[in-house]
């Protein structure tokens, strides 16, 4: 399943289930919904908690098509290594070492860390630290493969991070006065609507569903102003903690940009970044491209698991979807990124949106669809970059007026008119 959908779908899980007076009922629930969802290819799958002394994990629960072992089974930490790479890389497939249950048939195995991270002192000195997560999900699937790990990165994500915010939502009421204080910050690192560079007009819209959101874009010139480069991103948390994310990852790309760092290697840095300082929240995608001051309208881009865009060519008049060309950003530490390039010519129009577009949804919860967006797209070609950005906020807000459902909306649109 996709990466994105699979999140969505994961989170619908949560957002029907009934009140769970522990954790642990709350973690059963979700693992058995997981298993009962044809799409997201698992059969079975075990939670082991922690212990109080952080030195094991303790098996709390076991559903699906799973090899049953002995109730309460611990593993100790210290005999079992890959926990500690469970805590660095936060999922891993692997063989099975443990006695017990290679005798139980159990030879391989795929975990993924959930809840809260915990740093542990090492005994052995030269060690220093290593991390423990509270609970570990192993879980089954016909079809191992390394996709497999993405999507065990999707569930512990996502699971952790609606776990935190039940935790927080128990404690305290969002404070109205530091939310605003937020918005305007927010507002502040948002860039002016309307940009031209060389032989492009850019025009870009941001709009909240809440007082802040984790939607943003930015258009970030080189030092030398012969290149622009141009992002759009979506932290998938809510509120607050989006709009955390986002500020963080669109301070870190103005910041590589004036230091002349790759793209590419910059993407890895606030991939591993984003994992160390938001460990509990959920994944943001991230596309950037770069724009240059030259006739053959180059185009280099990178597409961190965010909205495949839309590029209107004119001189076929055929519309294009450009590919991610690596997974989003958080789950994992250790992914890699690379760019594809593309051309525009004279006419060509692309178009960089979020979830809250193409996800827009009427009075019959029926989405707006990237179909449409993209009929549009060539219904307004001809126009202005500005001009293609307000009619389709236009024909996105009036689809979706008498809708229950609404996410935070942003649009880019990039035309060549030289």
């Amino acid at each position: 399943m996709e990466q994105k959908r699979l999140f969505k779908t994961i989170e619908s899980f949560f957002a029907e289930a009934p009140k769970f007076k522990s954790t642990e009922q709350l973690l059963t629930y979700a693992l058995e919904q997981i298993i009962s969802n044809e799409e997201i290819d698992i059969i079975g799958g075990r939670i082991w908690k922690l212990n109080p002394q952080k030195t094991g994990y303790k098996l709390i629960e076991q559903k699906g098509d799973v090899d049953m072992i002995e109730s309460g089974y611990e593993v100790n930490v210290n005999k079992y290594p890959m926990f500690k790479e469970i805590g660095k890389f936060r999922s891993v497939m692997s063989k099975e070492t443990d006695q017990y249950l290679i005798k139980k048939g159990i030879n391989h195995y795929s975990a993924t860390g959930v809840g809260l991270r915990f740093k542990i002192r090492s005994k052995e000195k030269e060690q220093g630290f290593y991390y423990l997560y509270q609970y570990l999900i192993a879980l089954n699937t016909k079809n191992p493969s390394d996709e497999f790990l993405n999507t065990l990165n999707i569930i512990s994500t996502t699971v952790s991070s609606i776990l935190r915010s039940k935790n927080i939502e128990s404690k305290a009421k969002l404070n109205i006065a530091e939310l605003e204080k937020a918005r305007e910050i927010q507002k502040n690192i948002l860039p002016e609507h309307e940009y031209t560079f060389g032989n492009y007009e850019v025009f870009g819209v941001s709009i909240p569903e809440m007082i802040v959101g984790g939607d943003f874009f930015d258009y970030i010139p080189s030092s030398d102003n012969e290149t622009l480069g141009i992002a759009i991103g979506d932290a998938a948390s809510k509120g607050i903690s989006a709009a955390a994310q986002a500020l963080y990852v669109s301070g870190a790309l103005k910041m590589g940009v004036e230091f002349d760092i790759r793209v590419s290697t910059l993407f890895n840095k606030i991939n591993k970044l984003i994992y160390e300082i938001f460990p509990f929240e959920r994944f943001v995608t991230l596309f950037y491209c770069t724009l240059f001051k030259d006739e053959d309208g180059l185009c280099l881009y990178m597409n961190a698991g965010h909205n495949l865009p839309i590029f209107y060519c004119s001189q076929t008049k055929k519309i294009k979807i450009l590919q991610t060309t690596g997974p989003v950003l958080g789950p994992s530490p250790h992914q890699t990124y690379n760019y594809k390039t593309c051309c525009f010519n004279k006419g060509d129009v692309m178009i960089l949106f979020t979830d809250g577009i193409i996800e827009a949804a009427n009075k019959k919860f029926q989405f707006y669809g990237e179909k449409r967006l993209q009929k549009l797209l060539v219904k307004l070609k001809d126009l202005s970059a500005k001009k293609i950005c307000e009619q389709i906020i236009e024909d996105v807000q009036i689809f979706s007026a008498h809708g229950q459902y609404a996410d935070d909306k942003t649009l880019v649109v990039i035309k060549r008119v030289k």
